[in-house]
């Protein structure tokens, strides 16, 4: 029983986690929204300096109208994430302003406001400007969602993904039409072979790791980064557990997340580990796949 509450327990975990990726993209998407929104709140500071210019008293407020982000406060499903994850940039004026004032002293956002174009594209430009340039680039921004997301080191790469997607993909100027990137493309497939992929792993491990053991016997345990172990015993599980999937794939997944995850010499010895365990499996027929070709690499 305790063992399967354990299991229950991480599989919730590992699921959050997962969702804590979506809520960042949100999160990001909101801050890009709050910025322009501040448009008004300088303008309105400006006209009640004690002695304003022209200019105070008439700014350039085309920020505030931006058409990407008008349309993305317009999006149902934006608007219901918010809600969901109940994000507000409010809570720290200062820090917005810190922001907008930073943007407002660089030449692309007085190259913006002197350009014409007032089309969906056009306005895409210094939203893309913003993300990459300031926000991306700014330690303060960087510190708080470090601070509210533990895995940012390694899950900020989706997220910057996903708000390039959406970026692009909101091309219609019906808010009802565009959609915001969803953290898969069929997400109920995907999830069940996420925890199916972790249960089995986490099931067979002492298996799994008796075939890694068998194979690294020349190797100290000590020296084998833990992260190398975890992504074989993955890739053996998923060599073993799921018929439809190639097995030239599996190899190819493990072996690039080696690169992304693990030490720079990772790549060639799982590659090598996982050759040696491959033909082991097949030795004892237990890799079973559909269809021809898929055991072949």
């Amino acid at each position: 029983m305790t063992e399967k509450k354990d299991l229950n327990s991480a599989k919730k975990e590992l699921m959050l986690s997962i969702d804590n990726v979506y809520e960042m993209y949100v999160r990001m998407l909101a801050l890009l929204s709050e910025i322009t929104e501040y448009t008004e709140i300088d303008a309105i500071e400006r006209a009640n300096k004690h002695f304003p210019t022209a200019e105070d008293l008439n700014p350039n407020k085309k920020l505030l109208t931006n058409k990407f982000i008008v349309l993305l406060q317009q999006n149902p499903e934006f608007k219901a994430a918010v809600n969901k994850y109940q994000i507000n940039w409010h809570a720290d004026p200062e820090f917005i302003k810190t922001i907008y004032n930073k943007l407002k002293s660089t030449p692309e956002y007085a190259a913006y406001l002197n350009d014409s174009d007032d089309s969906l594209e056009g306005s895409k430009e210094i939203i893309k400007f913003i993300f990459r340039k300031i926000i991306l680039k700014s330690q303060n921004i960087i510190q708080a969602f470090e601070d509210k997301f533990i895995n940012w080191s390694v899950d900020k790469e989706v997220m910057q993904g996903m708000v390039a997607k959406t970026l692009k993909n909101f091309t219609s100027e019906d808010p009802f039409k565009n959609k915001l990137t969803p953290i898969s493309a069929d997400w109920k497939e995907d999830g069940k072979f996420v925890e199916d992929l972790f249960v089995y792993t986490l099931k067979n491990n002492n298996e799994y790791q008796a075939l890694i053991a068998e194979r690294t016997k020349n190797w100290e345990s000590e020296r084998i980064a833990l992260m190398d172990t975890i992504l074989m015993k993955m890739a053996i599980c998923e060599l073993m557990n799921f018929p439809s999937i190639p097995v030239k794939v599996t190899i190819n997944e493990y072996l690039d997340l080696s690169k992304d995850y693990s030490t720079p010499k990772s790549n060639s010895f799982i590659n090598g580990i996982l050759d040696k365990i491959l033909s082991d499996l097949k030795r004892t027929n237990s890799i079973k796949k559909i269809g021809r070709g898929l055991i072949e690499e």
